[in-house]
């Protein structure tokens, strides 16, 4: 299984990496007020959140939410 992206709104985590890295955004709600995501069933929070300290893109396990911390 290859996690990627933000279903809901096919946002992919490289993309939203690129926003982060651009804006220095360093929260998902702080990179929320650059780009629409995770704003539905926010399944992709957990990887966006790894992404953001790792700069990670890609998946290849299930993170629950409180792996990563929230």
């Amino acid at each position: 299984m290859t996690i990627d992206r933000c279903y809901c709104y096919e946002q992919t985590f490289s993309h939203l990496k690129q926003i982060a890295d651009n804006t220095g955004a360093a929260s998902v709600e702080a990179l929320q007020a650059h780009v629409t995501f995770g704003e539905n069933c926010q399944l992709c929070h957990p990887y966006v959140r790894c992404m953001l300290e790792t700069g990670q893109t890609t998946f290849h396990e299930v993170i629950e939410a409180d792996e990563s911390g929230a």
